[in-house]
């Protein structure tokens, strides 16, 4: 079985958000980054080259492949600002009614700034995916 590529590192997060090049983005990942820290109640760590994870879960697969991955995160991309809400995105959409302006993948929610968004609502979000996953999942951490 390949291994994942992604996974969680010592790379230094805050060298990586220092040197995030736009300043708008780079503020906002900060902000994100203190949010979530907030929320989940682990520190940042980085998970591969680009993405900042906080908390962790197990999962396997029926196919028996199994990996640790983040319990939620982000990624400061060139386009958009990355938010891994990794318990998806159905049950939300009460919140998500309220959010602002955003798009959705499977588990990603893309913001292009964060005052594009409620960060009351952002942060009642990212608490009740982390929840869902911490309750669904054996915690590694």
């Amino acid at each position: 079985m390949a291994e994942l590529k992604t996974q969680k590192n010592a790379a230094d997060v805050e060298a990586f958000l220092a040197g995030v090049a736009n300043d708008r983005r780079r503020e906002d990942a900060a902000v994100v980054a203190a949010l979530m820290a907030e929320v989940t109640g682990h520190p940042p760590a980085m998970w591969g080259k680009s993405i900042v994870g906080f908390g962790s879960y197990h999962y396997k697969y029926a196919s028996g492949r199994e990996a640790d991955w983040m319990a939620t995160g982000f990624s400061p991309r060139k386009a958009k600002l990355v938010l891994y809400i990794m318990s998806g995105f159905s049950e939300y959409d009460d919140l998500l009614g309220k959010l602002g302006k955003y798009k959705t993948g499977k588990s990603c929610l893309y913001i292009n700034k964060l005052a594009d968004v409620d960060l009351d609502v952002l942060r009642e979000l990212i608490g009740k995916s982390y929840a869902y996953m911490k309750a669904t999942y054996p915690d590694p951490d």
